[in-house]
């Protein structure tokens, strides 16, 4: 039996700038851009009460939250925090799956001590050396794990045993199933579902033939079954981050400001799971009439004035049509390739 633990760090990117920055210590706290049609990279607990959350626009936080405090991003401090951490996992185990600079998948089977004791020393560690607080989930597979993992935020963890998933997923939200988002939440409502207990009593065949492949993952799913191995090493040809907007937009400075958010959400995690080199940057836009363009210029440097270059040729293919996705992305090369990064 498999013993996977998930780390998460809570609230980051915030929680390092109030370490940093002491006099923060109880304030609403957000980081991202600092301009008008800036987004939020991510908001502390104070500021999540008023619901401030990530991706938000700094202005509908401000109007939430008029007391927020802005800080910059430094993903410089990010990732160097991150190494620490990751160097924390290391001394508990090589099958380290890194998912961004915050979380990760820890596979710890081998060793003799339980689950649980290692996560508590795990967390421990990370707060003695780093300063700040993480959660963790123990469980016998990834899916599991990730949703104990957020279930005693912050600074806390859920282990759920072999022994308990039965009972766990019975009373388990659908919505807390990887792969279910609110359209997924809404189409299950429509078919009377809103708990695992209830979307087991379909069949496979039942949820096959509604919901095609989906419907087979959510088969296996709503009873805690996972079988994916904790990947040390992952090759993967691209990644890419999008954004599908409420209301069409029209104005390319804001576009500019959400593909700034999206590059460095990009950037952060090539850097975190160590991915082959850039090849190609990319940048898709879906227009209004649902027809879309994708602008790519080769090299490695995932800077902001290649990003802008090819944004502003995406744009001036839609004949002054409102965007309804955007979309940022890299393509990877092979090994030897040099990865540039450019901030």
């Amino acid at each position: 039996m498999r013993t996977i633990i998930h780390i998460d760090m809570d609230c980051f990117y915030a929680a390092i700038e109030v370490r940093d920055h002491p006099e923060l210590i109880g304030k609403p706290v957000g980081v991202g851009g600092s301009s008008g049609r800036g987004v939020l990279t991510t908001a502390n607990y104070e500021a999540r009460k008023f619901g401030c959350r990530s991706a938000m626009p700094v202005f509908m936080a401000k109007q939430l939250c008029p007391e927020l405090v802005l800080m910059p991003v430094r993903f410089e401090v990010y990732r160097e925090v991150s190494s620490q951490v990751r160097a924390i996992f290391a001394r508990y185990t090589e099958l380290v799956e890194p998912l961004s600079l915050d979380e990760a998948y820890l596979d710890v089977s081998h060793r003799a001590e339980s689950g649980s004791a290692l996560a508590t020393e795990i967390r421990r560690r990370i707060c003695e050396e780093t300063g700040l607080t993480a959660s963790a989930g123990i469980a016998p597979n990834k899916m599991l794990a990730k949703i104990a993992s957020d279930w005693n935020k912050p600074n806390g963890q859920l282990e759920i045993r072999p022994e308990d998933v039965d009972g766990f997923m019975k009373g388990l939200r659908v919505e807390r199933l990887q792969g279910v988002g609110k359209k997924g939440r809404d189409e299950l409502k429509q078919i009377g579902v809103e708990t695992c207990a209830e979307l087991q009593g379909f069949s496979k065949l039942e949820l096959a033939e509604r919901f095609g492949k989906w419907g087979l993952e959510l088969y296996e799913r709503c009873r805690g079954r996972d079988e994916r191995e904790v990947k040390f090493e992952r090759v993967r040809k691209s990644l890419s981050k999008e954004r599908t907007f409420r209301e069409n937009i029209g104005d390319l400075d804001w576009l500019r400001d959400v593909m700034r958010q999206l590059r460095l959400e990009v950037e952060e995690e090539v850097l975190a799971k160590s991915m082959l080199g850039v090849k190609s940057r990319v940048v898709k836009l879906k227009f209004e009439d649902f027809t879309q363009t994708t602008a790519e210029k080769a090299g490695c440097l995932m800077d902001e004035e290649s990003y802008n270059e090819l944004l502003n040729l995406a744009w001036s293919r839609g004949g002054g049509k409102s965007v309804r996705l955007l979309g940022v992305g890299v393509k990877f090369g092979g090994n030897d390739e040099q990865l540039g990064l450019g901030v």
